[in-house]
């Protein structure tokens, strides 16, 4: 049995915290300063964390290589099964050009560039970011925004401003999945904390867009169907995440949202034409006044529906408990861990949900997809492989950032830095929010950030009294609003408006809308931690 050290350097914990925190920094500077492919720094910090493991944690190497094994594995299974097979439906509907008629369909909804830019950026693109994520929801509705006559920086901002209230839930819960895996804790009750935070960032997102699209002006004409499409996505946001399933999170706030902007009448008046001619800089495409057929229509939606269906059924107890059925609980092989008080860790036992997973469940659905579009049986194979092909890079980065957290969590490392990190006290409430947003910062990923940080938050929060429920969801909450400051998403911003090289000034445009963000999160859970905002944790 292998037993972790708090202070294996000199007997003390500040010098021990820091030479733990080779791996993160060899991760963050390869990232930040020497900008070197993410899964290239990836596999860089993965080997300085075994290193660290070894010779200063003492860990044996093959309890070591078994923890990286352990870590890897779960990267490939839930989590890249989820996002695979859930890019994969995307991938469908773009071939059988339904994904033209949705945005042609959401494109009519108004003629307001004001309520197209709720619609599109924050609407739909919370929609995709239930399914893809990993940069696809800032590209397309970039993309979309630009074909609806927007200035392409102007285009650029929106998307990314909007890319923040559904990160945390998105490609199918994948980063709450993690921070249950990583930290111990249940993933309901993750999910149930992170929906009392996120959905309080919807309700301001709105009305920060509508701003950035038409200043003043735009807030005060339209800050009534703004207000409306908040609440109704934060709403079904926070219902879904503790009532129904993280999975199902974004995908029903997108579509309250977006449900509220029909409903409410003000969204659907003509656009005074100054507020179109300031507005709308670019040229209009003309494939949006195409006329689609209503079955097509109905085709379009059809995989959405498929998805909350299956997912809603899965969740009824009889089925869960029958789907539960199949998953495999057993001791990891070459592992032998206990924590520096003896007991043995949880990581030394792996769990293998076969069906009772997001990434099955999608695929049934996308199963289903094939057959409502008419998709060929081949040509959906052919598809799926080709998204594994397009994830290759991103495959590895999650893989090899999943082993360096394993390797940091089970030899003993990310103990080490929290049990110094606690030394914050009450100053860690304020603090954890900032550590997920710069983990999102650098890596780009809400996946990645819970997966580095999210132990370390837990065992911080046991040293210093917090709840450890709150400080882990406080990591993926306050990890969202990174997204928009991220090499990766600004890359991706520019090169999907022909911005190629200005992610520069796209960083100072998205830069205080992201610190002012952050620091209502840190507040929100500053408030949480105390009496004042207590009474909203479950």
């Amino acid at each position: 049995m292998f037993v972790q050290q708090l202070e294996p350097v000199a007997d003390s914990l500040g010098l021990s915290a820091l030479v733990a925190t080779l791996p993160l920094l060899t991760v963050l500077v390869l990232l930040g300063a020497v900008r070197m492919k993410a899964h290239r720094a990836g596999l860089i910090g993965l080997a300085v964390a075994v290193a660290v493991a070894r010779l200063v944690f003492g860990m044996p190497l093959g309890q070591t290589a078994s923890s990286a094994a352990q870590g890897a594995v779960f990267g490939l299974f839930p989590i890249l099964w989820i996002v695979v097979n859930a890019l994969w439906v995307y991938r469908m509907t773009v071939r059988t050009r339904h994904f033209d008629i949705l945005r042609r369909s959401f494109g009519r909804l108004s003629d307001d560039p004001r309520i197209q830019a709720l619609v599109v950026a924050f609407c739909f693109g919370a929609l995709l970011e239930a399914l893809a994520g990993f940069g696809a929801p800032v590209a397309i509705s970039a993309v979309m925004l630009v074909a609806l006559g927007f200035d392409p920086v102007r285009a650029a901002v929106v998307a990314l401003v909007a890319n923040t209230a559904p990160v945390a839930f998105g490609a199918m819960g994948t980063p709450v999945v993690t921070l249950a895996q990583v930290t111990g804790i249940p993933l309901d009750t993750v999910a149930t904390v992170v929906g009392r935070q996120t959905p309080l960032l919807a309700l301001v997102v709105p009305l920060l867009l509508v701003a950035l699209v038409d200043g003043r002006r735009g807030l005060r004409e339209t800050w009534v169907p703004a207000l409306a499409c908040g609440f109704a996505f934060a709403a079904a946001q926070f219902a879904a995440s503790n009532y129904v399933s993280a999975q199902l999170a974004d995908i029903g706030a997108a579509l309250a949202g977006a449900g509220a902007l029909v409903a409410v009448p003000h969204a659907r008046r003509p656009a005074a034409e100054p507020v179109r001619a300031a507005v709308l800089t670019g040229a209009r495409s003309e494939d949006l006044d195409r006329d689609d057929p209503r079955a097509d229509v109905l085709r379009a939606y059809a995989p959405y529906a498929l998805i909350v269906a299956i997912f809603s059924v899965a969740q009824i107890p009889p089925v869960k408990d029958l789907l539960a059925e199949a998953t495999r609980t057993f001791d990891w092989p070459f592992l032998d861990v206990a924590g520096p008080t003896g007991d043995p860790v949880g990581g030394n036992v792996f769990s293998l949900p076969l069906v009772a997973t997001g990434g099955t469940l999608v695929l049934l659905a996308g199963l289903g997809t094939a057959a409502v579009l008419g998709v060929h049986a081949r040509v959906a194979v052919r598809e799926w492989a080709a998204t594994v092909h397009e994830l290759r890079f991103a495959i590895l980065t999650v893989t090899s950032v999943l082993a360096l957290a394993y390797v940091m969590n089970l030899s003993g490392q990310a103990a080490t830095i929290g049990h110094f990190v606690a030394d914050a006290g009450a100053g860690l409430a304020f603090l954890s929010p900032v550590l997920g947003w710069f983990g999102v910062a650098v890596t780009g990923s809400d996946t990645s950030a819970n997966a580095l940080f999210g132990a370390l938050q837990v065992t911080a929060a046991e040293q210093s009294g917090l709840s450890p429920e709150l400080l882990a969801a406080a990591n993926s909450s306050g990890g969202v609003l990174g997204k928009m400051i991220s090499p990766q998403n600004l890359t991706i911003a520019c090169a999907a408006v022909g911005l190629a090289g200005k992610e520069g000034d796209l960083l100072r445009k998205v830069l205080p809308w992201s610190l002012g963000l952050l620091l209502v999160m840190c507040l929100i859970v500053v408030g949480q931690s105390t009496a004042a905002l207590g009474w909203m944790l479950p």
